[in-house]
């Protein structure tokens, strides 16, 4: 299994849900809603949910090894992160062209 694309699609400054992310696995499956939450220590990734009937919330999907849950978070961080970096070079290239 290869993850082939992943989608940022939107950044959030405030709160603990900090990015909605969408990711392609081997150019066939596609999979939305997943977020990037600050935790109290660190970045994690939370799989799409919906609550229950008993109002818990369950995964919709969710990767079965831990070996698979780590490639899909360290993926999805590093595209997380590669777009705060895009996102900042591009305000620090506009706060230079108003000097």
């Amino acid at each position: 299994m290869e993850i082939t694309d992943v989608k940022i699609r939107k950044i959030m400054a405030d709160g603990r849900l900090r990015a909605v992310v969408s990711l392609t696995i081997d150019d066939m499956f596609a999979v939305h809603d997943i977020k990037v939450v600050q935790g109290d220590e660190r970045l994690f990734v939370a799989m799409p949910s919906r609550k229950d009937e008993n109002g818990v919330f369950r995964d919709i999907v969710h990767p079965i090894s831990a070996s698979a849950r780590k490639m899909f978070e360290e993926t999805i961080l590093e595209a997380y992160e590669r777009q705060l970096a895009v996102l900042e070079a591009e305000e620090t290239d506009t706060s230079d062209e108003a000097v």
